[in-house]
């Protein structure tokens, strides 16, 4: 891949002149390779961009030069993408989002409403800069369709309104009990999170199999995550998240945050602070129970204990 790489300086008396530069290489999302080197990928929209910042350079008494740049090898390729990563910014947002739809219950619509397009526009502006988007876009993508559809029924609840894509069922755990749960063999995390949860506080006397194919599940046992089961994915859920809201349970603070370890894990995007120690031990207990009923055995008790550390307030 080949990036433009926008080589300037400035006088130290330009300070009307670097606060302008300043400004436009921020809007632009140009990521720092070092003090005075700023990179976009190699794009004409991006060079005609770069070239009207080297002029607000050069009209401040400054220097600038353009030139074309690409990484020696694979790695050092890679290393030039992720100084383009979004995820801090997207996590900014997330922290919004949440913030606003807990606060739903004390906001009049008209608050609500622009406190909304706010963060619809900071959307619309970190997306316009990420060159490299992944499953962090469409995951904010998707809470913030949530929250439009959660605040139209929470001011308008007598209204007909729009189903989004993948709208999930509230559904009365009291007819899903004594049931067989099936989901495919050798579970990894969203297998494993989901079958806690289903034992949990869903179906406790909850009969688990694990199936070599999925086409082995039999009409009347409940598959879960795997295409065409009755829970999997949806929209930008994993199957944990999916379960959460189908049977109501996405309204208490320490399941979602489950949630979010298990979509971190599973999917990727928002990273979670705890990610990489739950992952460590889950491969663990992986390689070292070759049987999937006693893997889920050993892996209840970790979700019982995160669980627990949820509790909390995260720290």
């Amino acid at each position: 891949m080949t990036w433009l790489a926008l080589f300037l300086s400035l006088p130290a008396k330009a300070g009307t002149g670097r606060m302008r530069v300043w400004r436009e290489l921020k809007a632009l999302g140009c990521a720092t390779l070092r003090d005075g080197v700023y990179l976009l990928p190699d794009a004409p929209e991006h060079a005609q961009a770069l070239e009207t910042v080297a002029a607000a350079v050069l009209a401040a008494k400054g220097t600038a030069e353009i030139f074309h740049l690409s990484g020696r090898d694979p790695a050092q390729d890679v290393a030039l993408r992720a100084l383009f990563d979004r995820r801090s910014d997207y996590a900014a947002l997330a922290t919004a989002l949440r913030d606003l739809q807990s606060g739903l219950g004390v906001l009049d619509v008209g608050t609500a409403q622009r406190r909304l397009q706010t963060l619809e526009r900071r959307f619309a502006q970190i997306c316009a800069v990420d060159y490299f988007a992944g499953e962090t876009r469409r995951q904010i993508g998707a809470r913030l369709e949530d929250l439009r559809t959660m605040l139209s029924r929470h001011f308008t609840p007598d209204e007909p309104h729009a189903a989004s894509a993948g709208p999930i069922v509230r559904l009365n755990p009291a007819d899903y009990q004594g049931r067989v749960w099936a989901a495919r063999a050798r579970p990894w995390v969203d297998r494993l999170a989901s079958a806690w949860l289903i034992r949990r506080r869903i179906d406790p006397q909850a009969r688990i199999v694990w199936l070599a194919a999925p086409a082995d599940c039999q009409p009347d046992w409940l598959g879960f995550d795997f295409d065409g089961a009755a829970f999997s994915h949806v929209g930008a859920r994993v199957t944990f998240e999916t379960l959460l809201a189908s049977f109501g349970l996405d309204a208490e603070a320490p399941l979602a945050r489950l949630g979010a370890l298990v979509h971190a894990l599973d999917m990727g995007g928002l990273q979670v602070a705890e990610a990489p120690g739950v992952e460590a031990l889950l491969t663990g207990l992986r390689v070292s129970q070759p049987d999937d009923d006693a893997l889920l055995t050993e892996a209840m008790k970790v979700f019982d204990w995160l669980l627990q550390s949820n509790q909390t307030e995260p720290r």
